[in-house]
C-alpha cells in the first residue's frame, strides 16, 4: 500500500474528507509536497508555526537540547534550565502578578489545568464561558462549547456551565458569588474572528473583581505577536488572572501553559499535594524551542513590521466575492457568500499553491494567518493566487 492508503487505513482521520496533500519538507513559508509542488503557508499550521517551518534558530535549540537531555522526571521535580529560562522570559513579558507559569503539552491541556485552578482557588464551581467559543476538544474544555452539533455525542460534560455572548455587556450580571472563573478568548476566533468592542474586556475584568470570580484569557491562538503585540490583551488595558498560550509559543513544538500569580499557583501543590500534574509538560526540548521563538521575534524585531504586512493584506485583498474582511493583526476571516463556495476556494487554493482554511463555527469565511515572517512581496503573490482562485471559482 502506498503512503495515502496507509494514512487512511492506520492514521485516525478527523474528518470524512482530509485534504491528503502528502508533505515531503518545509521551510519558511512554504510546504513542499512528494508530488514537487511549492505551497504558500497562510495559516500557520492554525497559529503554531509563527516563525515559519524549520526555523534555523528553533531548529538549533532543539537539537542542542536533545543532545543534552530530553525527558527527565515528572514536571515540577527536577530543576530544569530550559524551563526555569522560559518562565523567566514569560514573566517578564508579562504584567504583574502574572509570574508562575504552569507548562502543559497543548492549549487544551492549559484550559484543563485553569479550570481546575479557578475551583481550587475560588472554593466555587461555576464557570462561564462565551458562545461560538473553542477552548479545545478534551473533555472538561468541549464542556465550554456551546455547539450541540459538537457536544451532544460525549454529554454529560462537565456541570454549571453558563454561556454569555460575546461583545454583549448587558449579560455581565450573570457573573456572580457563584462563578469560579469566566474564559473567554482575548479574539474569539472559531466564530469568524470577532476583536472585542469598545471597553468590553474591562467590563468583563471588573465584574470578575467585583464578584470575586478568576478572569481567564485564552491566548492559545492570538498571543506571540499575531497581533502585533506579543500578548493581544496588552491592547485592551486589562491583566487576566490567569493567561492560556500554546500554538505560537513552540515555534512548531507542543508545548502550552497557564499563568497565574504565585499565591494563585500554590494551592495546586497543597490540600493535596500534586493537584495538577503532567509526565511530558514542559518538556526541556519544547522549552527550549519556545526560549527561542521569543528571542528570533524579539531580536528580529518582527513585531514592528506587523502593521506593514497588514495594511498589505488589505490593500491587496479586495475583491468582489469577499464581502468583509475582519482582522485581528496580522489574522483575517475574508467572509464570502456561502459555505459551498468557501469549500471549493479553500480546495482550489491548495493546488494553486496557497494553503488556507476556515472556521470551526464559522462555515463562510477563509482563515488567513501567515507566518511573522511572511514578507511584503509574498503577501502581494499570495493575494494575487487568492484573486485568481476566487475568479475561477
Amino acid at each position: 500500500m502506498d503512503i495515502r492508503n496507509l494514512f487512511l487505513r492506520h492514521v485516525a482521520q478527523t474528518s470524512p474528507a482530509p485534504l491528503m496533500t502528502e508533505i515531503a519538507d518545509a521551510k519558511g513559508m512554504y510546504l513542499h509536497t512528494s508530488g514537487g509542488q511549492r505551497i504558500m503557508d497562510l495559516i500557520s499550521g492554525i497559529g503554531v508555526s509563527a516563525l515559519g517551518h524549520c526555523h534555523p534558530a528553533v531548529v538549533e535549540a532543539v537539537q542542542q537540547q536533545a543532545a543534552r537531555y530530553m525527558h527527565t522526571m515528572v514536571y515540577g521535580e527536577f530543576v530544569l534550565t530550559p524551563q526555569v529560562s522560559l518562565a523567566k522570559r514569560l514573566a517578564d513579558l508579562l504584567p504583574d502578578p502574572l509570574e508562575a507559569v504552569y507548562f502543559v503539552n497543548s492549549g487544551a491541556e492549559a484550559v484543563e489545568g485553569a479550570l481546575k485552578l479557578a475551583k481550587k482557588v475560588t472554593g466555587r464551581h461555576e464557570i462561564i464561558a462565551c458562545r461560538n467559543a473553542y477552548h479545545g476538544s478534551t473533555h472538561g474544555a468541549m464542556s465550554l462549547m456551546s455547539s450541540e452539533t459538537y457536544t451532544r455525542p460525549f454529554r454529560p460534560l462537565l456541570p454549571q456551565i453558563r454561556f454569555i455572548d460575546y461583545n454583549d455587556p448587558s449579560q455581565l450580571d450573570l457573573i456572580t458569588t457563584r462563578t469560579a472563573a469566566v474564559i473567554m478568548e482575548t479574539i474569539q476566533a472559531e466564530s469568524g474572528l470577532y476583536t472585542p468592542e469598545d471597553d468590553y474586556l474591562k467590563q468583563v475584568e471588573n465584574r470578575c473583581r467585583e464578584k470575586g470570580a478568576l478572569f481567564i484569557l485564552d491566548e492559545i491562538q492570538c498571543a506571540f505577536g499575531r497581533t502585533g503585540h506579543f500578548f493581544a490583551f496588552s491592547h485592551y488595558n486589562v491583566v487576566p488572572d490567569v493567561l492560556l498560550l500554546a500554538k505560537g509559543m513552540g515555534g512548531g513544538m507542543p508545548i502550552g501553559a497557564f499563568i497565574s500569580s504565585s499565591d494563585h499557583m500554590r494551592t495546586l501543590s497543597d490540600n493535596p499535594a500534586l493537584s495538577h500534574i503532567t509526565t511530558f509538560g514542559g518538556h526541556p526540548v519544547n522549552c527550549a524551542a519556545a526560549l527561542a521563538t521569543i528571542e528570533t521575534i524579539q531580536e528580529n524585531q518582527l513585531l514592528r513590521h506587523i502593521p506593514e504586512k497588514i495594511d498589505a493584506f488589505r490593500k491587496n485583498l479586495a475583491h468582489p466575492s469577499i464581502r468583509e474582511i475582519r482582522e485581528g493583526g496580522l489574522w483575517f476571516a475574508l467572509d464570502l457568500e456561502d459555505s459551498a463556495l468557501l469549500q471549493r476556494v479553500v480546495r482550489s487554493a491548495v493546488k494553486a499553491g496557497v494553503l488556507v482554511d476556515w472556521f470551526l463555527f464559522n462555515d463562510h469565511s477563509i482563515r488567513v494567518a501567515p507566518p511573522l515572517i511572511i514578507t511584503i512581496p509574498e503577501i502581494i503573490k499570495a493575494c494575487q493566487i487568492l484573486h485568481t482562485v476566487l475568479d475561477d471559482c
